[in-house]
């Protein structure tokens, strides 16, 4: 046996790093477009109202720049994939749902708290209810795609 052999048998004895599986296969793409979108909305709104005006609804402004940066954070995970990154994006979509009710609740209930509108008050309808449909979407099609051979 030559040292070429050798080196053949030990490396098929080695498992191969498994890749993560991707999540932006199908409706992934969509979502994927999607969170896309509202990141750069909700980013570049917050930004530009920040540095210009935060003095005027410095809660609204903070929130807004909060949900671009939680649409950010589950738009990387539906782009890098696996069980951990859906994990994730499942727990950010639930925290982004939660945070929708409670400032769209809070915005019709007390809307002298809101000088200006975020991008999840009046539950999103300032973005066509994209923030309330966005994340129920998401969870039902993470949690639907879990168990799917791949």
């Amino acid at each position: 046996m030559t040292s070429g052999e050798a080196d053949v048998t030990a490396t098929d004895e080695v498992p191969q790093r498994e890749r993560p599986t991707r999540l932006i296969g199908g409706p992934g793409m969509l979502l994927v477009w999607l969170y896309g979108v509202m990141v750069v909305g909700a980013v570049s709104r917050s930004a530009v109202q920040i540095s210009t005006e935060f003095e005027h609804a410095p809660l609204a402004y903070s929130l807004s720049a909060l949900a671009g940066v939680v649409y950010g954070f589950i738009t990387y995970s539906l782009v890098r994939g696996g069980e951990f990154a859906r994990k994730a994006a499942r727990l950010c979509c639930a925290a982004e749902l939660l945070g929708v009710l409670v400032v769209g609740t809070w915005t019709m209930v007390e809307p002298s708290a809101f000088p200006d509108a975020t991008v999840w008050s009046d539950f999103g309808m300032g973005y066509l209810f994209i923030p309330v449909l966005l994340p129920i979407t998401a969870m039902y099609w993470l949690t639907k795609g879990t168990r799917a051979p791949r």
